[in-house]
């Protein structure tokens, strides 16, 4: 199974998406740097990947050798020398334009010349981000979905100036994986965030306006529609912050009001109420 793989690979950003993103790769036997700014960011990452890795044992997907020989290839640090050693950096940094630009410039100056540098972005341009750095033809788009063990999807999205042979490799490595890799042309939002959060939004405007209850919503949704979780349920899973970032990519990169955001999802975001993270959304946890 990795042959097809790079040899060794880094994630930047220890979060929620980085930490799925390295136990994936550990997991399918590639030697993996998860890096953050912080020792405590990059403990709490290497944490969730143990319980995460102990729950596929407890199910019996994982045998307990599998789990020891990814926790011994998974090597997690603040050190950003170590994308001196790999073949694709990822990064799974907060949503934001300014924060992901940085961290492009600072891996571009580190990275080896053959390597490949994917963002994990669920909405930023990666035209944008490739033209920080001297490598715009191996910059690509590489968006995970959440939890990232379980689900299959990777939406590839092209910058103007990948090339085809970078693309043709984060399509092998992704079904190395044991992903299923889907292109997409770089617009703002990609396809699933431009289909997925006005939907998101349309619910916080009839709970807002009174159309039904958080419950009926969801339950709507869920029993007519067939979607796994209803949409303020899976927006509190994704975080409002997120969603009113992805937003206002939208409304900002397209310039069309239909994107905007509704009032109630920025009072909840204002107030601290970012969903599960915070242990109140939509809902409390």
């Amino acid at each position: 199974m990795t042959s097809t793989l790079p040899k060794a690979v880094a994630v930047i950003g220890a979060g929620t998406m980085g930490n799925g993103i390295a136990q994936v790769f550990a997991t399918s036997g590639v030697t993996t740097h998860l890096i953050d700014i912080k020792p405590e960011f990059v403990e709490r990452g290497v944490g969730a990947i143990h319980k995460s890795l102990a729950k596929f044992q407890e199910k019996g997907s994982l045998t307990a050798e599998q789990v020891a020989a990814t926790k011994a290839r998974l090597l997690a640090g603040t050190d950003m020398g170590a994308l001196a050693q790999v073949d694709l950096c990822i990064e799974a940094v907060t949503e934001n334009l300014d924060v992901k630009g940085k961290v492009f410039q600072a891996a571009d100056a580190t990275l080896p010349a053959h390597a490949v540098l994917a963002s994990n972005t669920s909405s930023i341009s990666i035209t944008v981000l490739g033209a920080k750095t001297q490598r715009a033809d191996r910059v690509i788009g590489m968006h995970f979905m959440n939890p990232v063990p379980l689900m299959k999807l990777v939406e590839v999205i092209r910058g103007n100036d990948t090339s085809d042979a970078t693309c043709a490799l984060v399509e092998g490595w992704s079904k190395a994986l044991g992903k299923i890799p889907v292109l997409a042309n770089d617009y703002p939002g990609f396809v699933a965030n431009r289909i997925l959060m006005p939907m998101i939004n349309e619910a916080a405007f009839a709970l807002m306006e009174g159309v039904a209850t958080r419950e009926a919503i969801d339950e709507i949704m869920k029993l007519g529609m067939n979607h796994p979780m209803g949409p303020l349920t899976l927006a509190d899973f994704i975080g409002l912050d997120v969603c009113v970032s992805i937003l206002d990519v939208l409304k900002d990169g397209l310039g069309d009001d239909k994107y905007r955001a509704c009032p109630l999802l920025r009072r909840l975001v204002a107030a601290g109420h970012l969903g599960r993270k915070t242990k109140k959304g939509f809902y409390s946890y």
